[in-house]
């Protein structure tokens, strides 16, 4: 499919702007699913989703945002509702996730933005913002690593072990990552109410990690994430060089990225907003209300309309 028509205009009513828009884009002969909501005349909001998830982790944000932002999602191949070609088809590497991205903002028009980056966002959307430091007004960063600090925990015990030394044996182990209790502990953990969190999550993301072959897409991003604090002195540059306006809203009881992945940006950074949360990995589950609350102020002062 061809890139769709724009959406609301910015005298349409904020009912109709809040609308959101399920499109799909090809990029390079791959189909990239997203979500998409408000004026394209207001500031452009790109959201970057994690792992194992998809657009859908903001599926309540989006319209909480539109009414004064022009707010994207894609789905990264491999995921959600985006293409999942076979790992001998596609190469499944954040190099090859980030130029994807990158191809898709140019091909739906985006020429300035504000990034979301949460999980695996984080290394898609660093790499975007060194290529293009011009486009990037404004960053907001959920649970999302450009630290060692951040990967300085039992979690990556065995995945470094893995980029180490990829061994079969290594391989399989990794599987265990890719069931329904392992995502169902993604959303779960470090949550104050777990009766708070639906599951809708895991049942919406587990079958699309249930699908033939798509154990193998994750594997291999797995392994790929190696490559990731190779660049973070890199984005720590353009951190210290560029002092893009950030937003920090952590989910401090995160096992996977704590909030020793946080602090750090307050190294590089002279003014970010920092916000520890009492939840887990997936903060918007709990406290969507709370970070959209911080987003629509933030993004208010922070990016000229």
């Amino acid at each position: 499919m061809g890139l769709a028509a724009p959406v609301a205009n910015a005298g349409e009513s904020p009912a109709l702007q809040r609308q959101v828009l399920h499109r799909t884009v090809t990029i390079d002969g791959v189909d990239i699913f997203y979500r998409e909501a408000g004026s394209r005349d207001a500031p452009t909001v790109l959201l970057l989703h994690g792992f194992p998830t998809s657009s859908h982790m903001f599926r309540n944000l989006i319209p909480a945002l539109a009414d004064r932002y022009h707010v994207v999602a894609p789905d990264y191949p491999g995921f959600g509702n985006s293409s999942a070609p076979p790992v001998d088809e596609f190469e499944y590497t954040f190099d090859n996730l980030a130029r994807v991205v990158d191809r898709f903002t140019e091909a739906v028009g985006l020429k300035t933005y504000s990034l979301y980056v949460m999980d695996y966002g984080a290394p898609v959307g660093f790499r975007l913002a060194v290529k293009h430091p011009e486009r990037v007004q404004a960053l907001v960063v959920q649970n999302g690593n450009a630290y060692d600090e951040g990967l300085d925990n039992e979690f990556w015990t065995p995945i470094k072990e893995y980029w180490k030394d990829p061994t079969t044996e290594r391989k399989e182990q990794l599987r265990g990552l890719l069931t329904l209790e392992a995502t169902k502990w993604q959303y779960t953990h470090g949550v104050r109410n777990v009766e708070a969190i639906s599951p809708d999550t895991w049942g919406h993301v587990q079958p699309r990690l249930d699908r033939p072959g798509n154990q193998e897409i994750q594997l291999a991003l797995f392994y790929s994430y190696g490559s990731n604090p190779r660049h973070y002195p890199q984005w720590q540059e353009y951190l210290r060089t560029h002092q893009p306006p950030t937003l920090i809203v952590w989910g401090k009881n995160d096992a996977i990225f704590p909030a020793a992945g946080a602090h750090p940006y307050r190294r590089d950074l002279k003014e970010v907003e920092f916000h520890l949360l009492d939840t887990g990995h997936f903060a918007l589950e709990e406290d969507g209300a709370v970070i959209a609350g911080l987003m629509r102020d933030f993004l208010d002062r922070r990016v000229s309309r």
